[in-house]
């Protein structure tokens, strides 16, 4: 079977490029209970128009009700889940065990469990099984060798996170935000100490001096190179972490997944690992990644130490906003410099990324220009080889 892939999404905008470029499912967090306090989280509005817009396309929204939950909240959580249910979110994610009795009992919405309860082991599966709920979301810490008894020892489907940033901690169980900034990581305040630099010191309190500051930041996780593995062991949906990312990372990020999964599911005999996927995916980050733990490696190649390294992208050039098949010209909404003779690169859901060098630009009073320097600017482009709407430009690299 065909595993999910399944995106994040911010907001309405978000959700609808995570679907365009070929997400089965997205995640999204409503107005209360989520774990994203500083995202734009959906109105109960909008995720009605979210949940009509994916059901129109045979696609599913999962909303988030990960919180950690306090006793003033416990009278407000059960009209929640009734207003969710009369909506018809497809699932929802949980990690509180309060919520998942509620909502298995008083709703008849499908409960998934959040990794935030750090599912490591196949009898945790099967009390959660037990329960009803209808799929677990493991925690990342999981190996292929764990994964793989759990599933051959329970049937429920099982979720798993295959891109994006980790937790130094077990997966949002670290206190240290609480400790030093008072914001709440297991209310969705996390601010992510793990990625502060630190000075050391040794054991009488003197400052030890190194090439830069210590820090603990873990490496993104990405596990683009053993797709077929997790396919073959039978892991049912495959997570894509950044609900607060940009449109560019989720359509890049899901773009080449999607088309890395349907290969492999077309022909696995003749699948071959792409290289220029794995360019692609490191072009459009800014960190580096690691497999981390699926197959047991845990050690300094996962982190950074001296120093994080964490770099704004730059690489995403514009938005084609329409393209005049007779005149071979695109109008593009720019979002980040560019100028005459950038070697560029234009993709987009149905087609494999295209090399162009930008020759000609005019801008919206059809003079002819050099650069394209402001915030949104809309222009228009020389493009011989036909493009399409919702097609994006970037920066072409090695």
């Amino acid at each position: 079977m065909k595993p999910e892939l399944l995106a994040p999404a911010g907001d309405l905008e978000r959700l609808k490029w995570a679907f365009l470029y070929g997400a089965d499912a997205v995640y999204v967090g409503g107005p209360a209970f989520g774990l994203r306090a500083n995202a734009n989280n959906f109105t109960f509005e909008e995720l009605e128009e979210g949940l009509k817009y994916a059901h129109e396309r045979g696609k599913h929204v999962h909303v988030t009700v990960n919180i950690v939950l306090h006793n003033i909240e416990v009278e407000k959580v059960l009209e929640y889940l009734k207003k969710l249910e009369s909506l018809g979110v497809d699932a929802i994610i949980v990690s509180d065990p309060a919520i998942m009795e509620l909502a298995l009992k008083e709703t008849k919405i499908p409960v998934h469990v959040s990794t935030q309860q750090s599912t490591l082991n196949k009898l945790s599966v099967a009390y959660f099984k037990e329960k009803g709920v209808s799929r677990v979301v493991l925690g990342r810490e999981a190996t292929k060798e764990d994964i793989e008894e759990i599933i051959k020892e329970n049937d429920i489907e099982i979720e798993t996170f295959i891109h994006g940033s980790m937790c130094a901690s077990y997966s949002g169980r670290c206190v240290l935000s609480n400790f030093f900034t008072g914001r709440d990581a297991n209310r969705g305040g996390c601010s992510q100490i793990c990625r502060w630099d630190f000075a050391l010191q040794d054991e009488k309190g003197t400052e030890l001096k190194g090439e830069k500051p210590f820090t603990f930041c873990t490496k993104d996780l990405s596990l683009l190179k053993y797709l077929p593995e997790m396919i073959d062991i039978g892991i049912r949906s495959f997570k894509i972490e950044g609900r607060m990312r940009s449109i560019y990372y989720i359509a890049t990020v899901v773009g080449t997944y999607r088309k890395a999964i349907d290969t492999y599911m077309h022909n696995k005999d003749k699948y071959q690992y792409n290289k220029d996927y794995e360019r692609i995916l490191v072009n459009c980050a800014n960190r580096e990644s690691a497999p981390q733990f699926f197959h047991g490696v845990d050690d300094e190649t996962c982190q950074y130490y001296n120093g994080r390294v964490e770099v704004s992208n730059q690489d995403f050039l514009g938005v084609i906003l329409g393209y005049d098949q007779e005149k071979k010209v695109a109008t593009v909404e720019q979002r980040n410099y560019f100028k005459r003779g950038d070697i560029t690169e234009i993709f987009g859901p149905n087609k494999e990324s295209i090399t162009y060098t930008v020759e000609e630009i005019w801008d919206e009073n059809g003079e002819a220009i050099e650069v394209v320097r402001h915030p949104k600017q809309i222009v228009k482009l020389r493009i011989e080889e036909p493009v399409r709407k919702y097609d994006l430009i970037r920066t072409k690299r090695c």
